[in-house]
């Protein structure tokens, strides 16, 4: 087993999720090959979403994780088998959204199924990732009164 490999793209997988959760859409971009894909399994969208090219992921996440949407997004227990310069993984995934604005949450839970190649630059990136969900809840927040945001960091940018 080549272990530099493996924590490389545990680490790629950790970016990829992180730079999601803070909106840090060109180190996104740097966790994806260009022509990767990605479906998500999600049915408060009503049917499953799927994505073509690493533009298009980005500009999907930018464009619908804005600053008045919360998401922490966990990953562990990666199961990773490494073929040369291929790799596939295994994740368990946990997240939670939360939109004030609508005074909704979301908590979920799925495995991802994830493709990964090294690339002519030697660095691993996402190929293909995705997951069906195991569960989805919805919450609304008018439901428990006492709820209260009482930090966000897009604070400034969602009154603004």
């Amino acid at each position: 087993m080549d272990l530099h490999a493996l924590e490389e793209i545990r680490r790629v997988k950790y970016r990829y999720l992180r730079s999601i959760d803070l909106k840090r859409w060109d180190e996104l971009a740097g966790t994806l090959t260009e022509e990767a894909t990605a479906d998500y399994g999600t049915p408060v969208r009503g049917e499953p979403l799927r994505l073509a090219g690493r533009d298009a992921i980005v500009e999907f996440m930018r464009q619908n994780l804005g600053p008045d949407i919360i998401t922490v997004h966990s990953c562990s227990q990666p199961e990773i088998d490494i073929d040369g310069d291929t790799a596939a993984g295994t994740w368990c995934f946990d997240d939670t959204v939360i939109v004030h604005r609508h005074r909704l949450m979301i908590r979920g839970s799925a495995y991802y199924e994830d493709r990964y190649r090294r690339e002519a630059d030697g660095a691993w990136r996402i190929e293909h990732t995705g997951y069906v969900r195991l569960y989805e809840a919805t919450l609304s927040l008018d439901d428990v009164p006492s709820f209260r945001l009482t930090a966000n960091r897009w604070a400034d940018a969602v009154a603004g």
